[in-house]
């Protein structure tokens, strides 16, 4: 169970946070950082799987739990936003093979609005004003 919900996280991870998957490529912690969230969930896993729960409700579970803090996804909200507002570019960048490389370019020009802001999925109002902050913030980083 524990290299399954390793392989999921670290799936999840590089579709929804590419930008922690890089930083834990770059510091050589994919594994610690893997093994840290595994374990932190063993323990509920085992007291599940003795009550009689099924293995994969087990595993679904953990993952909802290791992937919590990493809801909603920063990237694919940019992703969405440049998609939708900046068809032209998105394409562009998508046909040259960089769409990720600037999205996560884009997502530190855009840190502060998400600090000022936050994001949630549930609080449309904020994320509103996030989406036009960022909506700006793309269009001068394009240009």
């Amino acid at each position: 169970m524990e290299t399954a919900l390793k392989e999921q996280l670290w799936q999840y991870i590089a579709q929804h946070n590419p930008d922690l998957m890089y930083d834990l490529q770059e510091n050589y912690k994919v594994t610690e950082y893997l093994d840290q969230k595994v374990a932190e969930v063993l323990p509920e896993a085992e007291q599940l799987l003795d009550r009689g729960l099924a293995l994969i409700t087990v595993q679904e579970i953990c993952f909802e739990q290791m992937t919590a803090e990493l809801k909603p996804s920063k990237f694919l909200f940019i992703r969405s936003i440049l998609e939708e507002e900046f068809p032209i570019a998105f394409e562009a960048l998508q046909q040259s093979y960089m769409l990720n490389y600037e999205l996560l370019n884009m997502m530190d020009c855009c840190r502060s609005h998400f600090e000022k802001f936050g994001i949630d999925q549930q609080d449309q109002i904020r994320n509103k004003a996030l989406r036009y902050a960022i909506m700006g913030e793309i269009e001068y980083y394009l240009g």
